[in-house]
C-alpha cells in the first residue's frame, strides 16, 4: 500500500543523505521525495512517498524517529490531507491534433508552458488521479518526455470522520 510520510527535520547539511541512507540501507523504496524549508529557517519539511504493508511502514517510522535531526514523523495515509504533484509533459502536437490537445488542457485546467512547431509542453498540478487521467488521454498523441516533482502534502486542519 502507498504511504505518504510527513517528516519535519532540522535544516542542516547531510539530513537528506541520512534519511535516504536509512531507506537504502534497509531495502525500503522511496517512490518520491520532496524537501523544502518551512517558515522557520532552521526546519525543513519532507514529504516521502513509499510503499509497504503496515509492519514495514511502522519500521520506517520508528527508524526515522531514531535519527537525531528528525523532529516529527506523521503518516498522512490515515489522515485527511491535501496532496499535490506538479508534472511537465512534452507531447507531440501536429497541426491537425493541436486543437484537441488544447481542449484537453483546458478541461484539466493545465497550462501550456512551451510551444514549438510540433510539440507542446504542458504543466499540470493535482492529485495522482488527475495526473494519471491526463497522461492517459495524452498518450495517444505521443508523450515525448515527462518530469514529476513528487508528492507534496500537508495534513488538513479539520480531521472530521466521513
Amino acid at each position: 500500500m502507498r504511504h505518504i510520510l510527513s517528516v519535519t527535520v532540522e535544516n542542516e547539511p547531510g539530513v537528506l543523505s541520512r534519511v535516504a541512507g536509512l531507506f537504502s540501507g534497509r531495502g525500503f523504496n522511496i517512490e518520491s521525495l520532496n524537501v523544502g524549508p518551512t517558515l522557520d529557517p532552521g526546519v525543513s519539511h519532507m514529504t516521502i512517498t513509499t510503499e509497504g504493508d503496515e509492519l514495514i511502514i511502522e519500521q520506517i517510522i520508528k527508524q526515522l524517529r531514531k535519527l537525531v535531526m528528525v523532529i516529527k514523523v506523521v503518516d498522512l495515509t490515515t489522515l485527511k490531507a491535501v496532496q499535490r504533484e506538479m508534472v511537465l509533459i512534452k507531447v507531440s502536437a501536429e497541426d491537425s491534433k493541436r486543437a484537441e490537445i488544447l481542449r484537453i488542457v483546458d478541461i484539466f485546467r493545465c497550462k501550456v508552458v512551451d510551444v514549438s512547431v510540433d510539440e507542446l509542453t504542458i504543466e499540470i498540478t493535482g492529485d495522482q488521479e488527475k495526473i494519471s487521467a491526463l497522461i492517459s488521454l495524452l498518450t495517444r498523441f505521443g508523450i515525448k518526455e515527462t518530469a514529476r516533482s513528487g508528492t507534496v502534502s500537508l495534513r488538513r486542519a479539520m480531521q472530521l470522520s466521513s
